[in-house]
């Protein structure tokens, strides 16, 4: 796979995993439970980032919003932080890929290109481990209030959008791996002559070496063919 078939499929990753990440920051399903009756659910209780809201069977919904953000607890404002990071690094990440990519006619020169895609990817690693550690941090205090046997308080349930959130993160993650490696192939490619002109230069070196004893040669002077018959005419014999 070419080098610019490589950048367009880690673009097409980082994006995707980018949108994913930016869904899941107003998804309202982030923990959710269910009070069932004897036929029907009566009532679905969720609660994402910003809200805690309760939907009744016939589909009404009474939400509250968190009322003070000084007042929340800390595993919500630290999610709160991450989702935002995560979601401003993706679209700087974004802005550069589009710059640095081989198929753009921005950006400068091939050593320069390779340096801002590698940055970009930078920004999509980082943009996946802040959305992977704030679905991990807000799903790790649901089950471990579900499963604790003395906390009495209505008990939760992971919501789509923390495997929404862990799918986008896995698609930044590995395209933003993959842009990080085109700073090594731009570096290898940085030398001011190719390879092919190197073996041209060696090649006409070569020849002109060979070349140069004959041409030597041909510049030695020789005596007139005159000259020479001349001097075979009148030997010693010819004065006797």
């Amino acid at each position: 796979m070419s080098s610019m078939a490589r950048e367009i499929m880690a673009f097409v990753l980082t994006t995707s995993g980018w949108v994913l990440v930016s869904s899941t920051l107003p998804t309202d399903y982030w923990k959710v439970s269910s009070i069932d009756g004897t036929v029907i659910t009566t009532a679905t209780f969720w609660s994402n980032l910003w809200k805690t809201c309760v939907t009744d069977s016939t589909g009404i919904s009474n939400c509250k919003d968190f009322p003070s953000m000084l007042a929340l607890d800390g595993y919500i404002q630290v999610c709160r932080g991450l989702m935002i990071a995560a979601v401003c690094l993706g679209f700087f990440g974004s802005v550069f890929a589009l710059i640095g990519m081989k198929c753009t006619k921005v950006g400068g020169l091939d050593q320069t290109k390779a340096k801002i895609v590698s940055f970009a990817g930078f920004n999509f690693v980082c943009t996946g481990l802040c959305s992977l550690t704030a679905c991990s941090l807000y799903a790790h205090r649901i089950t471990s209030e579900f499963f604790d046997p003395m906390y009495v308080a209505q008990k939760y349930e992971l919501g789509a959008a923390l495997f929404i959130g862990w799918a986008g993160s896995t698609l930044c993650i590995l395209g933003g791996a993959v842009f990080c490696l085109s700073l090594s192939e731009g570096m290898s490619s940085s030398s001011p002559y190719p390879s092919d002109r190197k073996a041209f230069v060696h090649s006409g070196v070569s020849l002109m070496s060979r070349a140069a004893p004959q041409s030597q040669s041909s510049h030695v002077r020789r005596p007139p063919p005159d000259c020479i018959s001349s001097s075979q005419q009148f030997d010693k014999n010819a004065y006797v």
